[in-house]
C-alpha cells in the first residue's frame, strides 16, 4: 500500500471502529450547529432534518459502541496496581469510569429504540454520562503526568545529545510524537467531559448548542487525527 494514498488511508481508517466512530460522531454534531442555525435563521423544515440527523447519528454511535466496557473491565481484570504506584491507580480509576460509561450506554440505546421502557433513558444517560466524566477526569491527568515525563526526558536527552548520537535523536523525535498524541487525547477527553457535564450538571455554557456542537467536533478531530494511518 503507499503511504502517499489518501484513499487507501481512508479505507483503513474506516475498517476500524474508532474511525468509523469520528465519522459518524462528526456528523452528529455537525447535524447539532446546523440543526441551531436553522432554528436561529426560523428555517423549520431545515431545522427538524438536522434534528433527525443529529439523532440517527446519536443511536448509530451508540449501537457501534456495542461491547466496548469490555475494554475497560479487561484492564480492571488484570488486577489492582502495585502499592505505591500513583499512576496504576489512576488508570483502575479511569478504566472503571469508562466500563461505567459503555455498559449504561446499552441501555439507553435500548430504551431510546423502544426495546426497553422509555424512562429508563433518562436515568442510564446519567449514570453512564458520570463514569464518562470521572473517567475523562483520570484519563486526562495521566496524559498530562506523561507529558511532564517526556519533557523532563526530553530536556535531558537534548543535554547529552552531544554524546547520544543518533540514538538520542531518535528517543527524542519519539518523544516529542507521543506528546503530540497525547496533547490530542487531552483535547478529546476535555471536550467529551464538556459533553458529560452537560448531561450530569446541566447549564447554560454547556448546554448551548454552541458549545456541544464545538466540543464534539474537537472530539472528533482529534479522533480522526489520533486514529489516521500514518
Amino acid at each position: 500500500m503507499s503511504t502517499g494514498d489518501t484513499l487507501d488511508k481512508l479505507v483503513v481508517f474506516l475498517a476500524k471502529r474508532d474511525g468509523i466512530d469520528k465519522l459518524v460522531k462528526t456528523f452528529q454534531y455537525v447535524s447539532k450547529l446546523a440543526h441551531w442555525g436553522a432554528e436561529s435563521s426560523s428555517l423549520p423544515e431545515l431545522a427538524q432534518r438536522a434534528k433527525s440527523w443529529e439523532t440517527a447519528s446519536g443511536l448509530s454511535r451508540k449501537a457501534f459502541r456495542s461491547g466496548r466496557f469490555l475494554t475497560g473491565f479487561n484492564a480492571l481484570r488484570r488486577g489492582p496496581p502495585p502499592p505505591g504506584d500513583e499512576f496504576g491507580a489512576l488508570a483502575v480509576l479511569a478504566n472503571a469510569g469508562e466500563m461505567v460509561y459503555f455498559f449504561f450506554d446499552h441501555f439507553a440505546w435500548l430504551s431510546r429504540v423502544g426495546v426497553l421502557e422509555p424512562w429508563l433513558a433518562r436515568r442510564a444517560s446519567y449514570v453512564s454520562s458520570f463514569g464518562e466524566a470521572v473517567g475523562y477526569v483520570f484519563f486526562v491527568a495521566m496524559d498530562l503526568i506523561m507529558i511532564r515525563r517526556g519533557l523532563r526526558r526530553e530536556r535531558k536527552l537534548l543535554r547529552e545529545r552531544d554524546g547520544g548520537g543518533r540514538d538520542a535523536e531518535k528517543e527524542v523525535r519519539k518523544i516529542r510524537t507521543d506528546r503530540v498524541m497525547r496533547l490530542m487525547a487531552t483535547a478529546a477527553n476535555v471536550a467529551d467531559l464538556v459533553i458529560a457535564v452537560a448531561e450530569t450538571d446541566p447549564n447554560p455554557f454547556c448546554n448551548h448548542a454552541v458549545t456541544l456542537g464545538i466540543s464534539g467536533l474537537v472530539s472528533a478531530w482529534a479522533g480522526w487525527y489520533r486514529n489516521w494511518p500514518s
